[in-house]
């Protein structure tokens, strides 16, 4: 019957029925072949929605999208274009500087190449970067994204594994920020070949304006990672204060917000918001499938059949990660994977804390590889360039990628230090 599961798994995807749906239908499926009373479909569905951990994701959507559409993206990169802009390939450094900062806000990496990339790319292509290194830029950044704390994956790893999300958030400054710097040195490096051009410097009043213009989003991050490393608050409270405090940015700050505009922002993320609860849902019945069947007994053992030995385990896990990642939604990958692999790191001695990171880590690089990398699909829509040409960008980033991937699964401490402080 487990076999039974997953080729109609597989077969509702082939035949292009979105994942969510495709889960639900082949546990459905499950049900009705078991003879399971269908009412314990909804009592395992309910059950996964039912965390308090969980309401982290519609706040930090609709603070995302309120900031967004209040006029924060074109602040941010005003500021990061006044620190680095005059530099030899500040223009592309700019965007990574951009992606850093809203990071902190958005927790998604979709949102930022949507956001930000859609006012970049054109601006880097005018200025003479060529259109697959604008593209490349911008989708490589993006994925600082969901590394940088808030991040609504790794609020998904939190609610799968009983880790704290706080913990989580934490965990993931190191990784994010290893990222985003090594871009910023790749792109100096490329404007450096390609003698790219660069911005006027900002003179100090400009930096000044440009400091106070951003200074409001820069709050925003502040208070989501002091407020949650203090005590002060929760992650799920952190998400309702954001969404407060971007009302009134956009409201009274920034006034580019506007009643109509509001409502389209709310309908935005309630779309955004049922869409994830959706595919929650329908994996918590999955995962209690699995669960029942002992199917992740079954692939730890299967593993630790072939080697125990520490390190191939974790190749071994993050090449299935990074496979599962270029043909699965990021967030439909942890739900289904993460309780199987969870077992596996966990008995051969690798930190619950660290293997979050890693399988987030590993996802999200996904993102940027066909045949399912929808930031790279969306970059190239914004670029005008087919999808060969942006993968001809993508090289010295994803081996970046990769680098800081390997370095987060064997230097332990990347992630761990900065969590082991709040203890």
């Amino acid at each position: 019957m487990s076999l039974v599961l997953f080729i109609s798994f597989l077969t509702l995807l082939a035949l292009g029925i979105p994942v969510a749906f495709s889960l639900g239908l082949a546990c459905l499926i499950f049900f009705l072949a078991e003879g399971i009373p269908l009412v314990a479909f909804a009592q395992k569905m309910y059950s996964g929605l039912d965390s308090f951990t969980l309401l982290c994701i519609p706040g930090f959507i609709l603070a995302g999208n309120l900031m967004n559409g209040g006029g924060l993206t074109a602040k941010i990169i005003g500021f990061a274009k006044s620190l680095v802009g005059h530099v030899k390939g500040g223009l592309g450094m700019s965007n990574i500087v951009s992606s850093m900062v809203f990071a902190g806000i958005s927790g998604t990496a979709l949102a930022d190449v949507a956001s930000i990339g859609a006012i970049m790319i054109p601006t880097m292509k005018k200025e003479g970067y060529e259109p697959h290194t604008a593209v490349a830029i911008s989708v490589s950044s993006s994925l600082v994204g969901p590394i940088i704390p808030p991040s609504v994956p790794m609020i998904i790893v939190g609610t799968l594994t009983g880790l704290s999300v706080g913990k989580l958030f934490v965990a993931g400054v190191i990784p994010g920020l290893l990222l985003g710097l090594g871009m910023m040195v790749i792109v100096y490096f490329i404007a450096q070949k390609n003698n790219y051009p660069t911005c006027e410097k900002s003179t100090f009043r400009q930096k000044a304006r440009a400091l106070w213009d951003g200074s409001w989003a820069l709050m925003m991050v502040f208070i989501i990672l002091f407020g949650i490393l203090g005590g002060l608050f929760t992650p799920t409270e952190a998400s309702i204060i954001s969404v407060i405090y971007a009302t009134l940015v956009g409201f009274f700050i920034y006034k580019e917000l506007t009643v109509p505009r509001c409502f389209e922002i709310m309908i935005d993320s309630i779309k955004t918001t049922a869409g994830i609860m959706l595919l929650v849902g329908f994996a918590n019945v999955f995962a209690w499938i699995l669960a029942s069947q002992q199917i992740p007994q079954q692939i730890a053992e299967a593993l630790l059949g072939i080697t125990t030995n520490k390190f191939i385990i974790l190749i071994l896990v993050n090449i299935v990660l990074l496979i599962a990642g270029m043909f699965l939604e990021t967030i439909s990958a942890l739900l289904i994977l993460v309780p199987v692999l969870l077992k596996v790191v966990v008995a051969v001695d690798v930190d619950p804390l660290q293997f979050g990171i890693i399988a987030v880590l590993n996802l999200v690089i996904g993102l940027t590889t066909p045949p399912v990398g929808v930031c790279l699909f969306v970059g190239s829509s914004i670029g005008e360039i087919p999808l060969s040409e942006s993968l001809k960008g993508m090289a010295p980033f994803f081996l970046w990628m990769i680098i800081v991937l390997l370095l987060t699964t064997y230097v332990p401490a990347i992630t761990t230090w900065l969590p082991s402080l709040l203890n």
